[in-house]
């Protein structure tokens, strides 16, 4: 396919043409000031390149994946900006043209050339900082270890312990009183089968557990709330035969089929162990936000809901520049009986689009008063924009506070970052490219003054595509 990036919307000149890595560099402010006291980086992970000579990817989440690295420390700030070398990516940039499988579009060539081809491995949907390395995570294969500070690939990582082909997903969730990380990765064969890891704050497996879903299904993301471990698995079918031959990617190959329902597993976070499986009315969530555990023994959790996969369609889209689907997701609480399954309660919290759900770190698995989420503005036409602002929701008064970015400006998730000086204060930080101007920059928020002036703002030395995910490691 021919590349043919049309520049109809602000967005789409950050993905226009791929992204242009820069060295450790000195960041200039462009307003207010670094607070003295934070210490610590900020890492963000996303597509950084969506062509090669001439020839698009088929799907968003078919981009090499890059990493950004923010270093903050005595009112000052640094940053780097790399691709991951994975060995698909190397050996591509080397022959300069697309070849690999991936989510979303087949192996280049002819069906003989492809044949035996498998999918490159593109690192470029989160990260998790560990003590001693940063991971580079994609949900369908192992991480890939950098340095924590200049970025530099380590090369796959098994975590001493993790077998070459169970993947590892892209959201894991660390507990943060004992800094214990909680993943799984979904495998493939006569069904497919849920792997669930528990490992340590250094990321070696403590154990694992493993369960089979009802066929071959996709699963992007879980919530841990409390003690429990909990997977809504939406009824997607892939059909494996085009994906095998190397005819169809496996994107194109799944199939929305609602008269399947929805699968509910729960697990005992401490043992693993499967507490209930239920099945329930469909919809489909890329994102959880948090989750814990309530007075009466149930579980509430958040996550960004839709009516059907059509938002497949719509990322899609966004590879090529210019989106049609109108694909809407809305931040909803439910509220489940963990021995049985069964939701007691399901309410929607926000009309707005929205998506990335997060909290402070702090508060994973807990109840907390906040979530922090990227949203479309008020006069987003859905179908044809990117989210154009963050916001905070506040559960004690049900209100939503959102910042003012202005026209034109894309931020990436909101992270919430604990204020060094006072636990009970906090920034929200995020990566935003400003499409009249072409460039992209960190922007520091007050977490309870969203809604004022930024407390500073950084320039990047280049442009840093909208992504997915990051992280903050204090």
């Amino acid at each position: 396919m021919t590349a043919t990036i049309q520049n109809q919307a602000s967005w789409a000149k950050a993905i226009a043409k791929p992204a242009t890595e820069f060295p450790i560099t000195q960041l200039s402010t462009i307003s207010g000031k670094i607070p003295e006291a934070l210490k610590g980086s900020l890492y963000r992970n996303g597509p950084a390149r969506l062509e090669r000579d001439g020839e698009q990817v088929g799907h968003w989440f078919d981009g090499d994946g890059a990493i950004l690295a923010v270093h903050f420390a005595e009112g000052q700030a640094q940053a780097t900006y790399r691709y991951v070398q994975t060995e698909g990516y190397l050996i591509e940039e080397n022959a300069n043209k697309l070849i690999f499988g991936n989510y979303g579009m087949a192996p280049t060539g002819s069906w003989l050339n492809r044949f035996g081809k498998s999918s490159k491995n593109v690192a470029n949907t989160s990260v998790i900082a560990l003590p001693d390395k940063l991971l580079a995570l994609w949900e369908g294969g192992l991480p890939h270890a950098l340095d924590l500070e200049t970025l530099e690939t380590y090369g796959l990582e098994n975590l001493e312990g993790l077998e070459n082909r169970l993947p590892y997903s892209a959201h894991p969730k660390r507990d943060p009183q004992t800094g214990e990380i909680f993943n799984f990765g979904v495998s493939y064969g006569k069904n497919a089968t849920l792997h669930i890891y528990r490992s340590d704050r250094y990321g070696k497996l403590i154990n694992k557990n493993q369960v089979n879903l009802q066929g071959l299904t996709m699963v992007h993301d879980f919530v841990m709330a409390g003690d429990y471990l909990i997977f809504c698995v939406p009824p997607l079918r892939l059909n494996p035969i085009p994906v095998l031959l190397n005819l169809q990617s496996y994107g194109e190959s799944l199939q929305w089929k609602p008269q399947e329902g929805m699968e509910i597993l729960v697990f005992n976070r401490h043992d693993l162990q499967l507490v209930s499986r239920h099945n329930a009315e469909p919809w489909y969530q890329w994102h959880f936000g948090n989750g814990f555990g309530d007075r009466d023994g149930n579980v509430v959790f958040d996550l960004v809901r839709y009516e059907d996969f059509t938002t497949n369609q719509f990322l899609k889209e966004v590879a090529s520049g210019k989106t049609n689907t109108a694909a809407k997701g809305t931040l909803w609480q439910m509220r489940l009986n963990p021995q049985t399954g069964e939701f007691l309660e399901a309410s929607q919290l926000l009309d707005r689009g929205s998506e990335f759900p997060s909290v402070a770190p702090a508060e994973v698995g807990q109840k907390s008063r906040y979530t922090y989420l990227s949203v479309h503005r008020p006069d987003a036409v859905i179908n044809q924009e990117l989210f154009g602002t963050i916001a905070r929701y506040d559960y004690q008064t049900n209100t939503l506070t959102e910042a003012n970015l202005g026209a034109n400006r894309y931020p990436m998730e909101p992270l919430f970052v604990v204020d060094p000086t006072n636990p009970d204060r906090g920034y929200v930080i995020t990566v935003v490219f400003d499409g009249d101007r072409e460039c992209s920059e960190v922007w520091l928020f007050d977490s309870d003054r969203l809604d004022s002036e930024p407390v500073c703002r950084l320039t990047l030395p280049s442009i840093v595509p909208m992504g997915f995910h990051g992280t903050w490691r204090s």
